[in-house]
């Protein structure tokens, strides 16, 4: 047989492969996840999702699961071909599901701005939209480079993301959210931290010059009046408190991390400028 009708034979068969391998009827059960599909214009592969998942009313997409607990008789009921989900979700829950022939795929909460890139690239493969993910990131990632630029030299300022009221929470090394700190060409006030749990003493011994909220409601109002109220902090003192919208900040996507980023390097800079 000749080379080229073997070579024929493997692509046609790989695309057969690829083509079994597209989900086509999706339950997600990670809300960055169902983010991601629409940012890739992907929504109408949804057929279901969890109550906290950031979907349009109007696409009437059914609700399946809460953050942790899936409802298996409604999943069952959508006839999903992929499942995808997260630790959140229990192992005997997942476990249950492949015994039913089911599909799932686990999704792990992304540690960092590359693999926010890298998950969002498979979630593309999934849907047989492994291009256009790989071209989002690449836009991203050019967007990044040209932030990093925009930046001043020689400012390092200290800061703080609080991520959490009662317990106080803050973003640690490791995660997504320090990036946002590190490429914004701050120092991470948690940086030897390896939990996030800290006292408003911690911070106060840290005294940052900028004070990242991530929206909680009126919480985020209330933390940053209490933080106003302590004079010999940097970022009250120079009035650098501010709050962030959490759909934003927490949805580890490529577009939403640069779009916060590029928010955070505003707030940070304009103010010192």
């Amino acid at each position: 047989m000749k080379k080229s009708h073997i070579f024929l034979i493997v692509f046609l068969v790989s695309q057969l492969i690829s083509q079994a391998q597209e989900a086509k009827r999706i339950v997600s059960l990670v809300p960055w996840v169902t983010k991601s599909l629409y940012l890739m214009g992907e929504k109408n592969r949804l057929v279901g999702c969890t109550s906290y998942c950031p979907v349009e009313a109007s696409d009437k997409i059914p609700i399946v699961a809460s953050a942790v607990n899936v409802s298996i008789e409604k999943t069952l009921t959508l006839k999903p071909d992929l499942i995808i989900a997260s630790s959140l979700i229990k192992p005997e829950t997942i476990d249950y599901l492949k015994k039913l022939n089911l599909r799932v795929e686990y999704m792990p909460y992304p540690k960092s701005f590359n693999e926010i890139c890298t998950d969002f690239i498979r979630l593309g493969e999934l849907v047989g939209q492994e291009a256009k993910a790989r071209t989002i990131v690449s836009q991203q990632k050019e967007r990044l480079v040209k932030l990093k630029t925009s930046i001043p030299s020689g400012q390092n300022p200290k800061i703080f993301i609080q991520i959490g009221a009662k317990p106080l929470f803050c973003a640690i090394p490791n995660t997504f959210m320090d990036d946002f700190i590190r490429f914004s060409g701050g120092v991470n006030i948690a940086t030897e931290l390896i939990t996030g749990n800290i006292t408003r003493e911690y911070v106060l011994r840290q005294n940052p010059e900028v004070i990242f909220i991530v929206t909680m409601g009126m919480v985020a109002e209330e933390e940053r009046k209490t933080w106003l109220n302590y004079p010999s902090l940097l970022a009250a003192k120079n009035k650098r408190i501010f709050i962030l919208d959490s759909n934003k900040t927490c949805s580890p996507t490529p577009i939403l991390f640069v779009d916060a980023l590029e928010e955070m390097i505003r707030l940070i800079y304009q103010q010192a400028n």
